[in-house]
């Protein structure tokens, strides 16, 4: 008989390092690659795998995120499937979640309900594909307690992952360090570490141990890879699982093992562009392990005018449904739902959100263009970075971002 599985998915971060994308919307909720948002990664793995009770836990600013897992992701209740936003509960007195253990803690009534025999435990943020069941036939196989998800990833960037340090054989974890500068490589790879991906899978009984002792401890932080994961390690408990032995239906090679944690302005900028190569390093045309969002009843993208210079045209762009190139040049960027881009203006690197129009005549280079932003005729974004940080949020690496609804001047 199969093994009863319950999936949590941890969507209560606040993402303070990608404001203002995340001024009145949670991180998991901010859209990602046109048509996306970044809670729909982790819910199209599990759902591809087969895995169909899924609770996501929410907090912060969690409206936008409610209402798009509400109305997308709509299981059929016949078999006893459901993807389900869970708020904070206050279920263990009057006070909101202290952190991603302390979540789990007071939504022990979702497990207790559902008596699964293991638990998912996958954070909402990530951009990637991965089968989780091999995950859990791996756990189930090793007879752990936990087991985690590592991508390796060279020692010399050890200091910016929270690192997972493995015995001599290469699957039970010595040690979970956060950002090491001494960090040690791996028995069959000196030169290579694990970073942890945040995706945990639990034998249900360690889980819920692990978490009532972690409750409590008055001094811990209560989070999942600061607080159960050590606790797990020092018991010697822990597994790790590679990433690169998991085989995704349709990956390519060029593709396979793609995981990026899109937690700053930059970090989330690098990975829309890894979308838009000709053979590009994140996927999305794999139709073998498809990610599922919300369609609606957009018409085609609409590309108008030829008339000398006047040509509406996008060269290695994604361009989504209900977008209108109107005379006007985009290269080298995501187009989103609703986009209008004028005559003669021209867009280059960027990322446009829902509803965000370029007038005429305007220059628009390496930005992030919240919803509904309007740029007017003339204008210039990305061009002075000096005069664009005196109006705008100009990340380190000078992406020029502007938040939702952020009037432009010209």
């Amino acid at each position: 008989m199969a093994a009863k599985v319950l999936a949590i998915v941890l969507a209560g971060g606040e993402g303070k390092r990608l404001m203002p994308l995340t001024t009145d919307r949670a991180k998991p909720a901010v859209p990602f690659g046109g048509m996306y948002r970044m809670v729909d990664f982790v819910l199209s793995n599990l759902a591809n795998a087969g895995y169909l009770k899924i609770v996501v836990l929410t907090q912060y600013k969690s409206h936008s995120l409610d209402r798009h897992i509400t109305k997308t992701w709509r299981m059929s209740t016949l078999l006893g499937n459901y993807v389900t936003p869970v708020p904070a509960q206050q279920r263990r007195g009057p006070w909101w979640f202290a952190g991603s253990a302390d979540a789990i803690y007071q939504s022990f009534n979702l497990i207790y309900d559902e008596q699964p025999d293991y638990v998912i435990v996958f954070g909402a943020d990530h951009i990637y594909r991965m089968d989780p069941r091999q995950m859990v036939e791996d756990h189930i196989a090793s007879g752990a307690s936990v087991t985690v998800a590592g991508i390796r990833q060279p020692l010399s960037t050890a200091d910016q992952f929270g690192v997972i340090e493995v015995a001599e054989d290469g699957r039970r974890i010595r040690a979970f360090r956060e950002k090491p500068t001494d960090a040690v490589g791996l028995p069959d790879a000196p030169d290579e570490i694990y970073a942890s991906m945040g995706n945990y899978v639990f034998t249900t009984r360690a889980l819920i141990d692990a978490v009532e002792s972690d409750a409590e401890d008055r001094t811990s932080k209560h989070d999942m890879g600061g607080s159960i994961i050590p606790m797990l390690v020092e018991r010697g408990e822990a597994n790790v699982y590679d990433f690169r032995d998991n085989e995704v239906p349709g990956s390519t090679d060029r593709d396979r093992g793609y995981w990026r944690d899109v937690g700053t302005l930059d970090s989330f900028y690098d990975a829309h562009m890894d979308l838009i190569n000709v053979h590009p390093v994140f996927n999305l045309y794999n139709f073998d392990w498809p990610i599922y969002t919300e369609q609606p009843p957009y018409p085609p993208a609409k590309f108008v005018h030829q008339w000398g210079e006047r040509v509406g045209r996008a060269v290695a762009s994604m361009v989504s449904p209900g977008a209108v190139i109107s005379g006007s040049l985009v290269e080298n960027s995501i187009v989103s739902p609703k986009v209008k881009v004028h005559s003669w203006a021209h867009v280059d690197g960027s990322v446009l959100m829902e509803g965000v129009e370029i007038g005429r005549h305007a220059v628009v280079r390496r930005a992030i263009l919240d919803k509904n932003v309007q740029v007017p005729e003339g204008a210039e974004i990305g061009v002075d970075l000096e005069r664009d940080r005196q109006r705008y949020t100009v990340s380190d690496n000078g992406i020029v971002v502007i938040g939702k609804g952020q009037k432009v001047e010209p």
